[in-house]
């Protein structure tokens, strides 16, 4: 005979049809935000740290004791290790031999063998894989095997070993992750080491010379032909990176900062002019506009129009357009005379470095939502070296996607998701294909702004 069924019987069903209903429920919401909330640039604000934050100095994660690395050698530290998520130092101190030819550093004593790449830039392997990469090896020990090549030339300071491979040449790269990273991690030594470059091209050596001389008495040695063998006392390899263009002065031997650094291109190319001014240098009667001007993508259509507005408008216009063979001391000099400098976001900007304290950089961003850019690359190092920043976001009527695509396109629609392809997909579509015809009564009002932001002479 059947029992009859328990009064518990349909509340267990019907609890087990509300869990079900639950899980289903769960299970949708979380398609929903999958597919439609999980932008990973939901604004410019917050996708700038999406992307900065495994390329940026970490200064809880790789916190040391005093100033990272460079004024004392550190026998409780391992041999190489990392100063940031982008950059490893490695430093030794006994019977240095550098076999530069044989990408070797024989050190003794040296408790094991290291491979390190001197180029800040660990964290993208595109660009690390045109670095040469450098064997530290151990000899004189117990367990040591290697039998290092004699000294041809004995040095009495410490050797620096740092390269230029990975984006060297394009001056955002040579800034970022070469010549602000080398400043910070020698500085202090007074001139008293000796740089080591690996990758060496002749033109970006001569390039950069200048600034070299302020930060090493002696000459530049090409250390991957170099056919001797040079001992030192003491060798560093890596610079130190905090931040893009960017010095964090609490990690810094000194505790210098960015300004310090203006400071010393000022002397290494002969700059005169220290602040801008409204009525421009001396002898002039109105501020000087300088427009970077580009080639390939990225050009002003209109750059002829916009420089006779910008004469109207009481400007003394320059135009330029500076690429590897500029003579770098003579193009720094024309950015110094500069109050107002201006041009599409793209390497060209970085040239702000020679610019006099409180002039004013217009960073023009092209359409296509990518103000997190602009502002990581140039807004952001703007600050630290005393000059103001504006921007000028490009309206699609400015835009020559508008003429590549119909209006209801996606790519003119819903750039954000174009930025969830990854950085191929916003290089292509955003930068490497557009270019700008801006509206000159807004760009005649964005002038007058910039002259505001001028100081009275």
């Amino acid at each position: 005979m059947k029992q009859p069924r328990g009064r518990q019987e349909p509340r267990r069903m019907g609890n087990a049809a509300m869990v079900v209903t639950m899980l289903v429920s769960l299970c949708v919401l979380t398609y929903i935000k999958a597919r439609y909330c999980s932008n990973p640039f939901p604004k410019p604000a917050e996708e700038v740290e999406v992307v900065e934050v495994d390329e940026d100095y970490d200064s809880t994660r790789y916190k040391l004791e005093g100033p990272v690395g460079e004024e004392d050698f550190d026998p409780s530290r391992p041999t190489c290790y990392n100063t940031s998520k982008r950059s490893e130092r490695c430093a030794a101190v006994g019977d240095i031999r550098v076999d530069g030819n044989h990408s070797k550093i024989y050190i003794s004593p040296l408790d094991r063998e290291w491979r390190t790449k001197p180029y800040a830039r660990r964290h993208d392997p595109v660009a690390m894989d045109d670095v040469r990469e450098y064997t530290l090896v151990p000899f004189g020990g117990a367990n040591d095997t290697a039998v290092p090549p004699p000294c041809t030339v004995n040095h009495s300071v410490p050797g620096f070993l740092f390269s230029n491979g990975g984006f060297a040449g394009n001056l955002y790269h040579d800034y970022t992750d070469v010549l602000v990273p080398l400043f910070t991690s020698t500085h202090h030594l007074g001139g008293e080491v000796r740089f080591l470059l690996s990758g060496m091209k002749d033109w970006w050596n001569d390039k950069f010379t200048p600034l070299f001389r302020q930060l090493s008495r002696y000459d530049v040695i090409d250390v991957d032909n170099d056919r001797e063998v040079h001992c030192f006392p003491r060798i560093v390899t890596g610079a130190t990176f905090h931040r893009p263009m960017g010095i964090d002065p609490s990690r810094s031997p000194g505790g210098v900062t960015v300004a310090d650094f203006k400071r010393l291109l000022r002397r290494a190319f002969r700059l005169e002019r220290a602040v801008a001014s409204r009525s421009g240098a001396p002898r002039r009667d109105r501020p000087r506009l300088l427009i970077i001007s580009r080639k390939s993508s990225r050009r002003f259509l209109n750059e002829r129009a916009m420089a006779h507005a910008a004469a109207r408008a009481r400007f003394d216009v320059r135009i330029a357009e500076p690429d590897n063979h500029t003579d770098m001391p003579n193009f720094a000099r024309l950015v110094n005379s500069a109050d107002v400098m201006m041009g599409v976001h793209g390497a060209g900007l970085t040239n702000m470095v020679f610019l006099p304290s409180r002039a004013v950089l217009i960073q023009v961003v092209p359409f296509g939502g990518l103000e997190w850019l602009a502002r990581v690359t140039f807004k952001d190092p703007a600050r630290d070296m005393d000059v103001n920043y504006m921007e000028y976001n490009v309206s699609l009527e400015e835009s020559s996607l508008r003429d590549l695509y119909p209006e209801d396109h996606f790519y003119l629609n819903h750039p954000y998701d174009v930025h969830k392809k990854g950085w191929d997909a916003i290089k292509t579509v955003y930068l490497d294909k557009q270019n700008v015809r801006l509206n000159l009564t807004r760009f005649t009002k964005t002038l007058e702004q910039a002259r505001d932001l001028l100081p009275e002479p």
